[in-house]
């Protein structure tokens, strides 16, 4: 979504994926697998030429980006006094712990 919203306020699918450290490519194949997953088309491109290339996001990916965010602030709401248990009941000398710290932790093996 956030590849949407970058489309949106460069009108770039290349701007986009740069704003994002990605690769043209890669951020092409994300607008086509998305343009692919629905009934309707979530970004519309120009081949550059003498005017240039250009994306927007369609008036389908605008309901799209609208509907996902607003499913992120109801998860978030739900979820919010769980998350806040978890931080008042973290131990005091793991709550500084690294994303890194925690995926190099020995995992238990079936």
């Amino acid at each position: 979504m956030q590849l949407l919203e970058h489309i949106r306020e460069t009108g770039s699918i290349s701007a986009a994926g740069r704003a994002m450290d990605m690769s043209y490519r890669r951020a092409w194949l994300l607008v086509s697998a998305m343009n692919a997953m629905f009934s309707h088309p979530v970004v519309d491109s120009q081949r550059g030429g003498k005017q240039g290339g250009g994306a927007v996001v369609t008036e389908f990916g605008e309901k799209l980006l609208s509907r996902f965010r607003t499913m992120e602030e109801k998860i978030e709401t739900a979820v919010a006094s769980d998350i806040a248990w978890l931080d008042a009941n973290r131990s005091k000398s793991t709550s500084s712990a690294s994303e890194a710290d925690i995926s190099e932790a020995p995992t238990r093996r079936s």
